[in-house]
């Protein structure tokens, strides 16, 4: 909508009889003196004008463009976005004949998994990462190989006093309903046989915040490409257990698709909400890195599923 204003003009008062007339041909002396003049001045402002404007766009051009895929005040049913294969993960997802997705593609819902079922995978990375200390701006614990954020290595949790606690038998029935949900969804929308799909490794908690990296590992905010840093996996989802701008800021997932090569990438956001699922193929053509969190903290599970069943893991066992 465009919101016409006008300006009102000044209305020249009528002389009075007190007002008293200048001489003919005689210009009113100005306070300061005269405004400086030069040459072409007229040019030369408009030139400027140009140039700025020129700056401005140009500058703008430079920054990617973005739309956001979920917003964190959405509550969605299925939204998502469809697309061709990377080249080099469909030549390695064709092995598997029961497991090719019809199209690759990313969906986001907030229906799939109940409330009680996210609390329950919440509480259960908040009792892991209890048990370790890190002060560095990201901190991993891994379900099944029990490796966990340490300051700047990994160890593994069940070494550390108390870690029975962190795979009581209601946390591990919690995550094993939500991987069989998320398998099933994954099934439906890229319209797979669901026994083609298996559990995978890495299957991991995230705890983001704001500090500074110690390692490597804390910089968290590259773009990368999953099947590239994890040579199991062929599709990913992630569980969000936190809220985007209640819990913590920044810290947005964002998928970076490159239009062409003379054009800038278009920045593709997931904003997480508590109990939201995201689902992609894990190829190239899902290139794309977390916003950096700027406070609070941000806490997540990644779910990944392989189409090679040499690579399939299982479910721990609880502790009695």
């Amino acid at each position: 909508m465009t919101i016409q204003t006008t300006t009102a003009r000044k209305r020249s008062k009528p002389p009075t009889k007190n007002d008293e007339a200048l001489p003919e041909n005689t210009t009113p002396s100005l306070r300061y003196g005269p405004m400086p003049r030069f040459p072409h001045q007229r040019v030369w402002s408009r030139g400027i004008i140009i140039v700025g404007v020129m700056i401005y766009i140009w500058y703008f051009s430079k920054v990617s463009k973005e739309t956001v895929l979920a917003s964190q005040k959405d509550t969605l049913q299925n939204r998502g976005q469809q697309f061709d294969c990377d080249a080099a993960y469909l030549t390695d997802i064709n092995k598997f004949h029961n497991c090719i997705p019809k199209r690759c593609g990313r969906y986001v819902t907030d229906v799939l998994l109940l409330s009680s079922e996210a609390r329950k995978l919440l509480e259960m990375a908040k009792t892991g990462f209890e048990l370790s200390s890190t002060k560095g701006s990201a901190s991993i614990f891994d379900i099944h190989s029990g490796a966990i954020t340490m300051d700047d290595k990994f160890v593994n949790i069940h070494s550390l006093p108390d870690s029975k606690k962190v795979f009581k038998q209601e946390f591990i029935y919690a995550y094993k309903v939500v991987k069989d949900k998320i398998q099933q969804a994954i099934a439906q929308v890229f319209q797979l046989d669901y026994n083609s799909l298996y559990l995978t490794h890495p299957t991991f908690f995230s705890k983001l915040t704001d500090a500074e990296p110690l390692t490597a590992h804390d910089e968290y905010w590259h773009k990368h490409v999953d099947k590239e840093t994890y040579k199991a996996f062929h599709y990913t989802s992630l569980v969000y257990l936190t809220d985007f701008g209640k819990d913590f800021k920044g810290g947005r997932f964002i998928f970076s698709d490159s239009e062409s090569e003379d054009q800038q990438a278009t920045n593709i956001t997931v904003e997480p909400r508590f109990g939201r699922v995201s689902m992609f193929s894990s190829g190239a053509e899902n290139t794309h890195f977390v916003e950096r969190v700027t406070s609070g903290t941000r806490y997540a599970i990644t779910v990944s599923f392989t189409c090679d069943k040499k690579q399939a893991i299982k479910i721990p066992e609880p502790t009695t």
